[in-house]
């Protein structure tokens, strides 16, 4: 990996001529975002995000981190806040931003640590990468939390991409879960290798959080078929 995603991140932080990151799906055209997007406040965060700072309770562990937006919210709140990417460049423009404790580790690695609180945003479900591995990530997420902590995930039922039938169903794939999707990452000329990316409607997060030992609540619906949603332990 060329960690261009963090490269871009790094970029803005460091105002070393940033560009817009530009990214493409295996169901879906080249789409470009500025990266300023990932640095944004309170005030600029999606209701979903918001909902999420505003529900956040003790030791709080950040997952995916990306820029630190939201760590560095949660902290300047005065919250115990660890931030964790695999990405080398973005934890280095959250190192920059002041984040206190953000260091590159995937969640699959964490040891010997527990948390009140474990946030995974921006599409949390697409570490899982596919639907097979959730229930992996998911036991791993339950064994780092406190005995009252929470989960706080967004993702988006992204059935509305495919094409629709006469009959209102939906034109899919048969050959897996119409969520899992293949992410490209094009920075300033270069593309980073294709990786898989999960995106669970609601119902499908919720049935494996009960196969987990885990309990699922729905807590905010977005505009864009997206939504938060509280795991905890049953």
């Amino acid at each position: 990996m060329k960690d261009l995603f963090g490269k871009a991140i790094l970029d803005f932080q460091t105002k070393n001529a940033p560009e817009d990151l530009v990214t493409e799906t295996n169901i879906s055209e080249a789409d470009e975002m500025n990266v300023a997007y990932l640095f944004r406040n309170y005030k600029e965060m999606p209701k979903l995000e918001k909902k999420a700072m505003q529900l956040a309770k003790g030791k709080v562990l950040d997952v995916g981190c990306g820029a630190g937006s939201h760590s560095l919210y949660l902290q300047k709140k005065g919250f115990d806040v660890t931030s964790i990417d695999i990405s080398e460049n973005a934890i280095k423009a959250c190192q920059l931003r002041g984040l206190q404790n953000a260091r590159v580790q995937n969640v699959l690695e964490v040891e010997n640590e527990k948390f009140d609180t474990i946030i995974l945003l921006m599409n949390g479900t697409g570490i899982f990468g596919t639907l097979a591995e959730t229930s992996r990530y998911l036991q791993k997420l339950k064994s780092l939390l406190n005995s009252n902590g929470q989960i706080l995930i967004d993702s988006s039922n992204i059935i509305y991409m495919f094409d629709q039938k006469e009959d209102g169903g939906f034109i899919v794939p048969t050959d897996g879960y119409y969520g899992e999707l293949i992410f490209t990452v094009s920075y300033k000329g270069e593309t980073d290798v294709a990786f898989p990316w999960l995106y669970l409607d609601y119902n499908t997060l919720q049935n494996a959080a009960h196969e987990n030992g885990l309990q699922c609540e729905l807590i905010l619906e977005g505009e864009h078929f997206d939504y938060l949603a509280k795991l905890f332990k049953k």
